[in-house]
């Protein structure tokens, strides 16, 4: 069973289990996104953020409570003119300030996982001991007013009571019924004993807005939990997107000091490398054409052209990858001149033309003969023009055609196609066939031997002369590679100045 990975050691055989080059921040991110779109954090793990979000709440909004208790009891005492609502308000204050110096301390010290579910009881002990305070005023009647007033004034300020502590308290669940049970049995047991219709319907007014209140305190709170998983969700993500960055910069630092690595390298070994070959190339032409004097052993005129056949193929190979790297480094300077696309087409054609007979390849062209000239760098598009004419004499069979044309495009710049019925290249290898070394391999296998240098050398001077390249081809049809220059590259010749007659000189007169 296959597992995917290539076992090959032949460095032109394209591998397709090749996987992400960055793959731990590919892994960081994929795990992130899934853990985003998994769900959320368990309610406990937000339990300190939770209190310290309801402790800065209540301490926030700690006047409202005790200015409404100073309201309703100087009302109380308005409307029923007894004077015990006011140990009312002194045992309902009383607690109130001791919620707030709680939750002063609980702000004060730092709440820890350990510790949030002490302060939690806590803060909870506090809201039911104030609806204790609320039960004491449940129970409290008037003799001397009238029932419907009274009860209207105490179901009111229950419900506004009941309000204030559902908005403010919904952080703390589940405060409110915490808070507001005592009241509801305090109601109940009141209008159980008096068996009075408005008390019965203020009970169960009040427990259903309770039930009401509570249900919307438990919707509030699901909220901002939600909102706090978003929140450490998105932390989380950044926090790997940083460490994702820092890698990919150490990956660029690193990147950059093995670029300048390998200027430096071919800098220095370039004249290292082509001292010898100079010497290999002449002494083994001087041997293979027995200029000094026939060879003894005729196997050593054939020794001697192997040599200069290799040495040639070693500086070729050189001379390509210091044109990659002299490009890539923005040291590639063009001379341009006006040139002719034809005349430079034609010469190549003429420098391949023995290889292709020795293949029996036919090479046939369409030119648009009145082409005018383009300003470009005369070497770089010969190179350009030779590289394209090679591959296709390379890749095409024995007894195939290649057809080159010249011509205009339709934006008004040129350019030139090279096709041959070649083995092709599948759809899926020609990013790699484009790029710096890479080669395919159904026609690498059918051909000769080669760098794969060619192809990023032709891209690259095309940009640098503001051109495109295109390449298309079909298995086992052939391939075709277009090389177009821009309409600005093409010099139009201007029509000759019609003489015009002279014009009279006009005579100057002064006043």
């Amino acid at each position: 069973m296959s597992t995917g990975v290539s076992t090959s050691t032949d460095k032109i055989i394209v591998d397709r289990s090749r996987s992400h080059r960055n793959k731990a921040v590919s892994k960081a991110v994929r795990q992130t996104r899934e853990r985003l779109q998994s769900g959320h954090a368990s309610n406990s793990s937000f339990d300190r953020d939770v209190l310290k979000m309801y402790v800065a709440s209540m301490l926030q909004g700690a006047t409202i409570m005790p200015l409404f208790i100073v309201l309703i009891t100087a009302l109380g005492v308005y409307i029923t003119e007894d004077t015990q609502l006011l140990f009312w308000a002194l045992l309902t204050l009383t607690c109130q300030t001791g919620n707030i110096l709680l939750a002063r301390r609980a702000r004060r010290q730092e709440i820890t996982p350990e510790s949030a579910r002490k302060w939690r009881r806590l803060l909870l002990l506090g809201q039911f001991l104030l609806g204790c305070c609320w039960a004491v005023f449940a129970l409290q009647g008037c003799d001397t007013c009238e029932p419907s007033s009274f009860i209207l004034y105490k179901g009111a300020t229950l419900l506004i009571a009941l309000s204030v502590t559902a908005m403010s308290n919904f952080m703390l669940t589940p405060a409110v019924l915490v808070a507001f049970s005592p009241a509801i049995l305090a109601l109940a047991a009141k209008s159980g004993l008096s068996r009075d219709l408005l008390e019965i319907s203020l009970t169960g007014l009040f427990t259903s807005t309770l039930v009401f209140f509570n249900y919307i305190s438990d919707r509030l709170f699901k909220s901002n939990l939600r909102i706090l998983s978003y929140q450490s969700e998105k932390d989380d993500l950044i926090a790997e997107l940083e460490v994702a960055k820092s890698m990919s910069d150490e990956a660029r630092r690193r990147a950059e000091e093995a670029n300048l690595a390998k200027s430096r390298f071919l800098a220095s070994m370039s004249h290292e490398l082509r001292t010898p070959l100079n010497a290999i190339l002449g002494f083994s032409e001087v041997m293979s054409a027995e200029v000094m004097g026939p060879l003894a052993n005729p196997t050593y005129k054939e020794y001697a052209g192997d040599i200069h056949r290799s040495g040639q193929h070693l500086l070729d190979l050189i001379n390509e990858i210091l044109d990659l790297s002299r490009i890539e480094a923005g040291k590639y300077e063009l001379s341009e001149e006006a040139i002719s696309l034809l005349d430079i087409t034609e010469d190549c054609i003429g420098m391949v033309q023995l290889r292709a007979r020795a293949k029996n390849i036919a090479i046939s062209d369409q030119f648009e003969r009145q082409l005018p000239a383009i300003w470009a760098d005369e070497k770089s598009m010969r190179q350009v023009v030779l590289n394209l004419l090679s591959n296709a004499v390379k890749f095409t069979p024995q007894g195939g055609e290649i057809h080159v044309k010249v011509g205009w495009t339709a934006g008004g710049g040129q350019y030139i196609s090279i096709k041959d019925n070649g083995p092709g290249i599948p759809e899926e290898e020609i990013p790699v066939v484009l790029s710096a070394f890479g080669q395919g391999s159904i026609a690498i296998k059918s051909a000769e031997q080669g760098t794969g240098l060619g192809l990023p050398i032709v891209q690259a001077i095309l940009a640098k002369h503001d051109g495109q390249f295109l390449l298309k081809s079909k298995l086992r049809e052939g391939t075709e590679v277009i090389a177009i220059l821009p309409a600005k590259r093409v010099l139009q010749s201007l029509p000759a100045v019609e003489e015009a007659q002279a014009v009279a000189r006009k005579r100057k007169s002064f006043a």
